[in-house]
């Protein structure tokens, strides 16, 4: 499987990384902003996408929705601190399979994943 990670830190991005590097994910490239991550997803198409909220240039909301657009198929869990209710649900109106709130584990992070791909 393949797997896209957005998020404008790079330590957020290696933690990511690190967590599911060794699961099922042979394949698994990281952008900074929701641009470079709709772009990539384009040209990657990965299995599984996650995506933070808050990032330069194009936050993961209006990337969830653009690449929903793209693939209505396609599968992003949403990794944000933004922890408010209604930033949820817009998240999963937009076409997020799910939103796990940050500071993550590395466990959380596996069953968030395993959520979104027995979906």
């Amino acid at each position: 499987m393949k797997l896209l990670i957005v998020d404008d830190s790079l330590i957020m991005r290696r933690a990511i990384e690190r967590t599911l590097v060794s699961s099922v994910f042979t394949e698994i490239r990281m952008v900074s902003n929701g641009r470079l991550a709709v772009k990539e997803y384009e040209n990657f198409m990965p299995d599984i996408v996650t995506m933070d909220i808050t990032m330069p240039d194009m936050d993961g909301l209006t990337a969830v929705e653009l690449i929903i657009r793209f693939d209505p198929n396609a599968r992003i869990l949403v990794v944000s601190a933004l922890a408010d209710k209604a930033t949820a649900v817009e998240a999963v109106k937009r076409g997020a399979s799910g939103f796990l709130l940050k500071p993550i584990t590395s466990e959380s992070l596996e069953e968030a994943i395993q959520d979104v791909i027995s979906e």
